[in-house]
């Protein structure tokens, strides 16, 4: 599961326990339980930084809770498209935030994982423990639309989409710096976490029109943000 932790301006979303962190209806429920009310709680100064315990930060879809809930191979079938569309408000959740977002991926990002954790402005990785990888060409499944979006509007470079997702490359820390991917890889999760809330103090600390900070990420993000469904609130107000 997951739990929120207010330190001052700074959110601290933490996906708990040792296990996968994979994405059911449950925990994907929760996530957007949180993000909501950090939205409501938002100020002037508020940040969010997202981690997780154990040895992943999530494996992606719960395909094991798919098949344990299905009679037959199309409702499991059924089930995981249930899990793609129930996450992509997820998505749209951490697009549509008012203050700056920060992931730390801690262990394994997979999947839908990866996407969850690339879905903050910034993203540190730790260098001595996990990789980045888009298991969906070795295991046989196509990307939802929004995937397919979304890493256009997040990854810049061809050859590294390429890469990570034509080829099925598991990417560690300082492959995926060298390709524009992530920002910063740390040492061990401990540094990773500290830095993502220095980061998340001193972005709180330029007291940012939460609003219009939203507006101008979904303004640089909008084939995403057609694609999820997120419309823009217009030009706001300059207080110059």
């Amino acid at each position: 599961m997951c739990t929120l932790e207010k330190r001052g301006n700074i959110f601290v979303l933490t996906l708990t326990g040792d296990d996968q962190h994979r994405l059911n209806p449950t925990l994907i429920s929760t996530l957007r339980s949180h993000l909501s009310q950090i939205k409501a709680q938002s100020t002037r100064g508020s940040a969010l930084v997202t981690l997780a315990e154990g040895k992943f930060f999530s494996n992606g879809f719960d395909l094991d809770w798919a098949q344990k809930n299905s009679r037959s191979a199309d409702e499991a079938r059924a089930k995981l498209v249930e899990m793609v569309e129930l996450f992509r408000p997820v998505v749209k959740d951490l697009i549509a935030l008012p203050m700056p977002t920060i992931g730390a991926i801690t262990g394994h990002a997979a999947a839908a994982g990866l996407v969850l954790a690339l879905s903050h402005d910034h993203v540190f990785m730790r260098r001595d423990r996990g990789v980045m990888y888009m298991s969906e060409v070795d295991i046989g499944l196509t990307f939802p639309d929004y995937f397919s979006v979304f890493f256009r509007s997040k990854v810049a470079s061809p050859a590294a989409r390429r890469d990570l997702l034509l080829n099925g490359m598991k990417l560690k820390a300082e492959d995926a710096v060298a390709m524009g991917i992530i920002d910063s890889a740390y040492d061990d999760a401990e540094k990773t976490v500290d830095a993502a809330v220095q980061l998340a103090e001193k972005l709180g600390k330029r007291k940012w029109d939460g609003v219009v900070y939203g507006e101008i990420r979904k303004s640089l993000l909008p084939e995403l943000c057609d694609i999820v469904g997120l419309v823009g609130a217009g030009v706001a107000t300059s207080r110059l």
